[in-house]
This record gives structure tokens, C-alpha cells and sequence, in this order.
């Protein structure tokens, strides 16, 4: 299953639950975090429960963003939902492996608990929210963390941590800083054999804008971005969807190498191919076919 746009979608407002199924996002994110004042959080907690039970049978997968694990409200926002069984939890501020691991350690007792398959909650950790934070990526490849779905990252929070006064350079680029972590998430994931997802578009009218960034992205090797409003979606998802004459050469590289079986290297129209673009050509018709 394609998994390129991920919607957040507040936890405690009725109206944009409701709409949230027909966005047309691959996963709808229920947030309990950032978009819940703490005033709020009981209510979202109840309300993303009934929203995910009641979801389920719509198709598209169902995620819940919990408040960070370095408190105490993600023990109240999981022991919520968890009886919904969301297809997964996405964990702001990840301060590194080690947390997640005791975390993962936490889902097992609670899916035991309430009779859920083991591992089916599956998980995400926004991991560069801090500048500590930010220097553990790399770890995430050489960790055992089995319900790891992929991994994203949040350029917001760590310009705030860091207190940067810009993101981006005049060219709408990602300075050195934002870019060295994109680039390690994205090499973090793919070693790790699970999706890389980018972080948002802050700029949610700026559907131009968002396309290039997401097309890049898409081109870089991210299978999937961040939106934060529906507008986002569907330029998200054709960002990240192959053209038609994309599918149509990964197809032919694959018939080209099926026609040649133990070939390592050949060539199509005019172009030397070798063992990795037949793989790269495999994983796209995996996802796409």
C-alpha cells in the first residue's frame, strides 16, 4: 500500500474528523498533540477512540500522534485508543532508539492486555525535534525495533529548539542545517529498510510552492510527505505517484533483465544498466505496479 501523504487532523475537532476520511490521504493522523490545547486533551483522547472504531472499515490507514514520551500524557492519550487498535502511533520529539524501544516494550504489554496481535501498532517517531534529538538518527539504522514503519522528521520544532531564525534561504531552499537532517533521515530509513517520510510544508496556500518541494522530495527518494490541510493531499500524492512513462520504463528494465537471466549489466536504449537500477525498477512496480 502506497503510504505518500500523511494528514494530521486535530483530536478534538468534530468537523475536521469528519472530513478527514474523504481527504483522500493514505494515512489520517488524529493528533493529541500540538493541536490540542491541554485543556482539551480528555475530550480529544474520547473522541479520537470513537472516530478510529468508527474508521476503520473506511479504507486508508489510521494513525494517532500521542504527546511526547518525556511526560506523562502519552500514557493517558495511548490507554485511550489502543482498544480502536490504530495502525499505528506517531512519537513527537523521539529523543533516540533506546526510548522507543521501551515504548515498543510498553505496546507489547498493552496489545496482550486488550487481545490485540503483538507488533500490529506500528510506529513513527518524529526524530530531529531536538538538537540532541537531531544527532541520534544515524542510530536508528543499527537498532532492532520491529514496529518501526519509518521514520520523519519536524524542521518547526528544531528551529525553535535551536532558536534559528530561518529555515530556508532565498532561494525557498532548506538551509545546510535542514538539509543535513533531511538527508540523514532519508539515508537513515532506506538502511533501515522502512519509509522515509519528509516533514510538512509550512506553507499550506502555497500549493505551488509545495509541489516543487514535494516533487523534489519525491525525486530524492522519500516514498511519502507530511500535510498539514487537505489542500495538501492531492498535490502530495501526485508528487509522489510515478508518471506513466516512469512505470512504463521500470517495466522494461525488468523484461530487459528477465530476457537476459544472469546478466549483470546491459543496455536499453542506449543507456548501460546494472543490478541496481533493476532493483530500484522492482521496488517502484512493488508499490505502484
Amino acid at each position: 500500500m502506497a503510504m505518500r501523504s500523511w494528514l494530521f487532523v486535530p483530536g478534538d475537532s468534530e468537523r475536521k474528523l469528519a472530513k478527514a476520511l474523504d481527504s483522500g490521504a493514505d494515512v489520517v493522523i488524529v493528533d493529541l498533540e500540538d493541536a490540542v490545547a491541554p485543556e482539551h486533551k480528555a475530550q480529544a483522547r474520547l473522541m479520537a477512540a470513537q472516530w478510529l472504531a468508527a474508521g476503520r472499515s473506511a479504507g486508508g490507514a489510521l494513525w494517532v500522534r500521542i504527546n511526547p514520551l518525556d511526560g506523562e500524557l502519552w500514557r493517558e492519550d495511548v490507554a485511550a485508543v489502543i482498544t480502536a487498535a490504530p495502525a499505528g502511533i506517531m512519537i513527537p520529539k523521539a529523543a533516540g532508539p533506546a526510548q522507543l524501544a521501551e515504548f515498543s516494550a510498553e505496546l507489547d504489554a498493552l496489545e496482550h492486555l486488550h487481545e490485540l496481535p503483538r507488533g500490529a501498532t506500528r510506529i513513527l517517531p518524529l526524530v530531529s525535534e531536538t538538537a540532541a534529538a537531531a544527532l541520534t538518527i544515524a542510530e536508528y539504522a543499527a537498532a532492532a525495533l520491529p514496529r518501526l514503519a519509518g521514520l520523519t522528521w519536524g524542521a518547526e520544532d528544531l528551529s525553535a529548539a535551536i532558536g534559528a531564525g530561518r529555515k530556508r534561504g532565498a532561494d525557498g531552499e532548506w538551509t545546510d542545517l535542514f538539509r543535513m537532517v533531511q538527508a540523514q533521515v532519508l539515508l537513515t530509513a532506506h538502511a533501515s529498510g522502512v519509509a522515509p517520510v519528509d516533514t510538512l510544508f509550512a506553507e499550506f496556500r502555497d500549493l505551488a510552492g509545495l509541489e516543487r518541494a514535494a516533487r523534489a522530495s519525491y525525486a530524492d527518494g522519500f516514498a511519502g510527505m507530511l500535510a498539514i490541510h487537505p489542500s495538501q493531499v492531492a498535490v502530495i500524492n501526485k508528487a509522489f505517484s510515478p508518471g506513466a512513462a516512469e512505470l512504463e520504463r521500470a517495466r522494461a528494465i525488468v523484461a530487459a533483465f528477465d530476457q537476459a537471466p544472469g546478466t549483470g549489466a546491459l543496455q536499453l536504449e542506449g543507456r548501460m544498466l546494472d543490478r541496481p537500477h533493476l532493483e530500484q525498477a522492482r521496488r517502484l512496480l512493488a508499490r505502484f505496479g
